[in-house]
C-alpha cells in the first residue's frame, strides 16, 4: 500500500543516521472516504459503519486547509512510535493499552487534487515535517467530513534531499552483480548532508581525527558542522566547530 523513497545507509555510513532523522517528507496518495479503520489505513479493521460521502471536492479542500502549519498530531496506535522502548504497533497487536501522545509537527502543504465520486477517493499531495503521519491526517479529515476516512494508497516522492528520480528499485538492486555495481549507483559522498561544507585533510590531520583529537582546519565557513574527507570520495568524519578553526570530531567513519 505504501511505496516510494526509502533512504538506506550502508556500511560505515550507518554512523550518520543521526543526521537524517529530521528530514522532511513529500507524499502523494489517495484517501478513501466512507469509514474509518483502527490503523487509519486500508490494511486496518473498520471501526465505523459505512456512510456515504456527501461533500464535494471543494468542500473537502476547504476542510483540508485546517491541516496546514504547526499542530499537535495524535499518531496511530499502529505505528513505530516507542512507548517505554516498545513500538506502539507491538503493544496494539498484543491487545495492550497504547497510551500514545500527541506530537508537534508542521505540515507545509496539504492539497486535495481530485475526487472520484464513484469510489469516494480523493487524491492528494503533502509536504510534512519529520514525525508527521499522513494516516492521521486522513483519519481526522474523515471525522471533519462526517463519514470517516482512511488512507488507501501512499507514495513517498521525496525524503530530505532524496527523490524518486534518484531511487533504485528493489528489482534493480537484485540485478547488480556486486558491491562495486551498487556503489556506482549511489549518491556521491560529497553530495549528502548538503548543509555541511566539505574539507579535505592530509594523513597527519586524519590520524588525529581518528583518535578523537581536536584539530585546526582552515577557516572556510562559519558552519557548525563539516564533512571531513581524506580523498575526493573517502569521508573520514563529521567535525563540530569548537571555536574559530578548532574542530572536534563527533562521528568518525574510519
Amino acid at each position: 500500500m505504501a511505496t516510494g523513497v526509502l533512504p538506506l545507509l550502508l556500511g560505515k555510513y550507518t554512523r550518520l543516521a543521526q543526521f537524517f532523522g529530521q528530514a522532511e517528507k513529500h507524499y502523494e496518495g489517495t484517501i478513501r472516504f466512507g469509514f474509518a479503520t483502527d490503523s487509519f489505513d486500508a490494511e486496518g479493521v473498520p471501526t465505523t459503519e459505512p456512510k456515504p460521502l456527501t461533500l464535494s471536492l471543494e468542500d473537502l479542500q476547504a476542510l483540508a486547509v485546517r491541516f496546514r502549519g504547526a499542530m499537535d498530531q495524535m499518531p496511530p496506535i499502529y505505528s513505530a512510535k516507542k512507548i517505554n522502548g516498545v513500538p506502539a504497533h507491538k503493544l496494539a497487536r498484543a491487545g495492550a493499552e497504547v497510551p500514545v501522545k500527541a506530537a508537534r509537527i508542521f505540515i507545509h502543504n496539504f492539497e486535495l487534487l481530485s475526487l472520484n465520486a464513484e469510489t469516494s477517493e480523493a487524491t492528494f499531495v503533502m509536504h510534512v515535517s519529520a514525525g508527521g503521519y499522513v494516516r492521521s491526517v486522513a483519519h481526522e479529515l474523515g471525522e471533519l467530513a462526517g463519514c470517516g476516512a482512511h488512507l488507501s494508497a501512499l507514495r513517498r516522492t521525496q525524503a530530505g534531499p532524496f527523490t524518486l528520480a534518484q531511487a533504485i528499485t528493489v528489482d534493480q538492486l537484485k540485478g547488480f552483480a556486486d558491491a562495486a555495481a551498487i556503489e556506482a549507483h549511489l549518491p556521491h559522498p560529497r553530495t549528502i548532508l548538503t548543509e555541511m561544507p566539505c574539507v579535505t585533510v592530509d594523513e597527519q590531520v586524519a590520524g588525529r581525527l581518528r583518535n578523537g583529537m581536536q584539530v585546526n582546519l582552515s577557516e572556510f565557513s562559519q558552519a557548525p558542522l563539516v564533512k571531513v574527507f581524506t580523498s575526493p570520495t573517502d569521508m573520514l568524519a563529521i567535525a563540530r566547530r569548537i571555536a574559530g578553526t578548532l574542530m572536534q570530531p563527533i562521528v568518525v567513519l574510519g
